[in-house]
């Protein structure tokens, strides 16, 4: 079973607020959690957190959706 690259996307399913941690979580195979750790910290010790994770919400594209479409029921 052979996937392509692995592709950053704010994640659908970890998500709180705009799934910026989740995504990256996914992408380097780490819990969310931690994830959300280090942006608290960085906000509290450095103050650039909460920039940084602005940025990243307008950066990186939102995981594209596996639902099939929904079909209205005929009358």
């Amino acid at each position: 079973m052979t996937e392509g690259p692995k592709k950053l996307h704010r994640s659908n399913d970890q998500r709180m607020l705009a799934g910026v941690c989740g995504g990256l979580g996914e992408y380097f195979n780490t819990d969310p959690t931690i994830v959300r750790l280090l942006f608290v910290a960085f906000s509290l010790l450095a103050g650039g957190g909460v920039l940084l994770y602005l940025i990243l919400w307008l950066l990186i594209p939102q995981e594209p959706t596996t639902e099939a479409p929904e079909v209205p029921a005929e009358e």
